[in-house]
């Protein structure tokens, strides 16, 4: 039985990646460092800040340190721009709760960040815990702030769906021995979702609440 939802955030809840490109952008600009097409920030992102510093400075490694401070204070003050919840998202939510889930997000991003964004666009979803990247807990795919989130809540990892659009979420999802949904409708494709363990595949959010209800049924 399904009892709890965990999300990822960047491409699965909200459309982030004008705002996430352009952080970087600027931060790349500021370091003499050439800025980067917004559509190629779709496999850059998804492994945390630190590591979308490293990608988009190319061989340039020495100055990863100071394109991910200058990307972090731009990002902090502008991550509410263009960024806007994925159509049918804030529906899915409500309905979720409305049948009694826990929802839950988790993302790479940092703490702070993954707060202030869930805070601004669902401030009427009754969320159980929303967590970014932490000091010392490692980031996804490793399983261990799912498994929390699920130890924290008094569930086993088995009775949560966990939507993601990337690799990195469907890995973690499995390695956390979460049921694995792949989202269609973020920064990446159908062939990665299904490579990477997604047991279901999603091209709307409201397909959720139909695989929800065949799941009970067969139970």
């Amino acid at each position: 039985m399904i009892r709890a939802a965990l999300f990822d955030l960047d491409g699965t809840l909200n459309n982030t990646l004008d705002d996430i490109a352009d952080a970087m952008n600027w931060a790349l600009a500021k370091n003499g460092l050439p800025e980067w097409p917004v559509d190629r920030y779709r496999y850059m992102v998804g492994n945390g800040a630190r590591k979308l510093s490293e990608r988009a400075v190319g061989n340039r490694k020495d100055l990863v340190n100071a394109v991910h401070r200058d990307y972090q204070a731009r990002y902090e003050t502008h991550n509410l721009v263009k960024t806007q919840p994925y159509p049918g998202i804030p529906e899915l939510l409500r309905a979720l709760a409305e049948q009694g889930l826990q929802l839950c997000v988790l993302s790479n991003k940092p703490d702070a960040d993954t707060r202030h964004v869930i805070a601004h666009f669902f401030p009427d979803i009754p969320f159980a815990i929303v967590r970014g990247q932490k000091e010392g807990v490692p980031l996804k795919p490793n399983p261990t702030a799912a498994l929390q989130i699920a130890s924290e809540l008094g569930l086993s990892p088995s009775d949560f769906v966990y939507l993601g659009d990337t690799s990195v979420d469907m890995e973690c999802a499995g390695n956390a021995g979460m049921l694995p949904v792949g989202v269609l409708w973020g920064f990446r494709d159908e062939k990665e979702l299904r490579e990477s363990g997604a047991k279901w595949i999603l091209s709307r959010p409201s397909e959720l609440l139909t695989h929800l209800k065949e799941e009970k049924t067969m139970v």
